[in-house]
């Protein structure tokens, strides 16, 4: 979906399809076919922007075959969809049973990651819509806190496999006529938790096109002021490539019996839900919600928010909510100013299939309504701050 920003610029919105599990050519082209095209005619609309979840054997079977690339873009144009941003965050194996940390491997200190990552900026610049020529790619934000932070050489070696990229893109635009630029998308628990961390590494590397992918669940787990958060970025000259508009699940009073018990039902086997409360000694956290129910080592006299991707148009039923408030307050930041600070918008519920059971999607149908309703509360979002939306 394409929006006229008041200024001219074109702002794309998508979703992502890494809530599709799949990690062969095969799968993604089944997926553009049972889920992307329902979920484009649902929303009445010619054409739908998807933000496309290659994983390692995808992306090498498409370098690999030419032919296979071709007939890819192709599919997309037959199917009314289009690609400008890609998620390069997962490796492979995000449909997996058990995620949890797997989703960080392999981190910038592994030469894999460089490798996989300059795949994807140039199967990008392929696939991007001939009359676009700015794609985007998020990816982790460097690593899982440990070993990391005890291996004296690995903030070095992950800035050289960033600053080979930045060289490496340089010269795909100069090739290709098409700038790819990559967002280190801030994550709880990783080297870079916050968008304040992102400021450090990313003015090391110092290049344009390494910047950061803002995602508003991330965002407000780590209770972070969308404000502050993009003043330090403008401040430091650091861009935001991306944004990931996303809702975290939010409970006012966690001490309270049913505010635990509800938050038991989110608690599952198969994605990793960091949990924070802000106190007045600062930032506490745990790995995951599991965690938080069953020790003593968060305090709860004051709110906690876990890093679970809840569907935007649908907040957990009472006494539970969602971040949704976060996301207006960033995407107002974002786009609704006298320029967007960014022109890649993406939906990014990846965890349908996660939800307690009698809120998760029975049916292709169901999952294609859930998307659409989403891209229709974003697009709301969007011409509600100015914004046109194109045919």
């Amino acid at each position: 979906m394409r929006f006229r920003h008041p200024d001219g610029t074109t702002v794309h919105l998508a979703y992502c399809t890494n809530v599709h599990p799949a990690e062969t050519l095969d799968g993604v082209r089944a997926q553009l076919r049972d889920h992307c095209e329902p979920v484009r005619r649902r929303l009445g609309r010619d054409r739908l922007g998807i933000g496309l979840w290659l994983a390692r054997e995808a992306a090498r079977t498409l370098i690999n075959d030419p032919s296979a690339l071709r007939a890819l873009k192709a599919e997309l144009d037959h199917r009314g969809l289009e690609v400008v941003t890609l998620n390069g965050f997962p490796y492979e194996g995000f449909g997996a049973e058990e995620v949890k940390y797997r989703v960080y491997q392999p981190d910038w200190t592994d030469p894999e990651r460089l490798a996989h990552t300059t795949d994807l900026a140039r199967l990008l610049a392929a696939l991007l819509p001939d009359d676009v020529t700015e794609g985007s790619v998020s990816t982790l934000p460097i690593a899982w806190r440990t070993p990391y932070a005890t291996d004296p050489t690995a903030a070095a070696t992950a800035r050289k496999a960033l600053t080979t990229l930045a060289q490496r893109l340089d010269a795909l635009a100069e090739l290709t006529g098409k700038s790819i630029r990559i967002g280190l998308e801030p994550e709880p628990g990783c080297t870079v938790e916050t968008t304040a961390d992102a400021i450090a590494p990313l003015t090391a590397v110092g290049h344009d096109r390494i910047g950061v992918c803002v995602d508003t669940c991330h965002l407000a787990t780590s209770f972070e002021d969308p404000d502050t958060a993009l003043d330090a970025l403008h401040a430091a000259g650091v861009p935001v490539a991306k944004a990931q508009l996303s809702a975290a699940l939010h409970a006012e009073h966690p001490h309270l019996p049913a505010v635990r018990e509800a938050l038991a039902a989110f608690a599952e086997p198969r994605f990793l839900h960091q949990t924070r409360t802000l106190t007045a000694a600062g930032l506490r956290g745990t790995d995951d919600l599991d965690e938080a129910l069953a020790g003593v080592s968060l305090p709860d006299g004051t709110p906690w928010r876990s890093h679970f991707h809840v569907p935007l148009h649908a907040p957990p039923a009472p006494p539970l909510t969602s971040t949704l408030s976060v996301l207006e307050s960033t995407l107002t930041r974002l786009v609704g100013g006298p320029e967007p600070l960014t022109r890649h918008l993406e939906v990014e519920t990846y965890t349908w299939q996660a939800l307690p059971a009698e809120l998760r999607p029975r049916t292709r149908a169901q999952l294609a309504d859930g998307i659409a309703a989403e891209l229709t509360l974003a697009r709301d979002l969007l011409t509600g701050l100015g914004l046109k939306e194109l045919p």
